[in-house]
């Protein structure tokens, strides 16, 4: 029971530090994010969802060196290409999420104030963040395998065919049932008894 409670804790305060590390990386992103969204709409005439995709685009970037670089640094490296494509992905799907709130209060509501914006381009934000820490995490930025951990499973797997297959000799013994022969007969046939007149020539 102490055991799984260790466990159990360190898995508590691993999570805790990868929280605290991809917390730091996505604050300073929501900054990139909201103030990029600002300089867009105070200098430009782009309509206000328009300006928040392309400071999305903006915080995308500065969140992958980030997260690469700082958050996972130690996960696994070896398939790039794969780990871009995903976080591209994912990051989408939060950017349809961040922005849909935005439209929605926007055009829905009519809510379009400088104010008004940038509250539910925050709210819209954070509701995408818990769905990115959650892909990121588990699709995006793999764990490395345990070295300790695949040699531990490879030597199990190795030593259950020898364990399997040995000697004829480790094997438990079998019951047998005894061979039943049957009874021979004890008494020899009864005979009936022969006399002499049976066997008198006949005149």
């Amino acid at each position: 029971m102490s055991e799984r409670g260790a466990a159990l804790r360190g898995q508590l305060k691993q999570l805790m530090h990868e929280v605290a590390k991809y917390g730091a990386v996505g604050g300073a992103g929501v900054l990139v994010n909201l103030g990029v969204f600002n300089l867009v709409r105070a200098t430009t005439e782009i309509p206000v969802v328009r300006a928040s995709i392309i400071a999305n685009v903006v915080a995308i970037a500065f969140n992958y060196l980030g997260f690469r670089y700082f958050t996972y640094r130690d996960r696994d490296r070896s398939r790039r290409t794969r780990e871009m494509s995903l976080f591209l992905f994912f990051s989408a799907i939060g950017t349809v999420i961040e922005n849909g709130v935005l439209y929605a209060a926007t055009y829905g509501f009519n809510w379009d104030s400088p104010l008004q914006s940038n509250f539910f381009k925050f709210f819209g934000i954070g509701v995408a963040t818990l769905f990115r820490f959650w892909s990121y995490r588990t699709w995006v930025f793999r764990a490395v395998p345990d070295p300790a951990l695949v040699v531990t499973n490879t030597a199990a797997a190795s030593s259950a065919p020898a364990a399997s297959s040995g000697s004829p000799s480790a094997a438990p013994p079998v019951a047998q049932e005894p061979v039943r022969r049957a009874a021979e007969p004890l008494l020899e046939p009864v005979r009936p008894p022969t006399t002499d007149h049976q066997f008198a020539p006949r005149h």
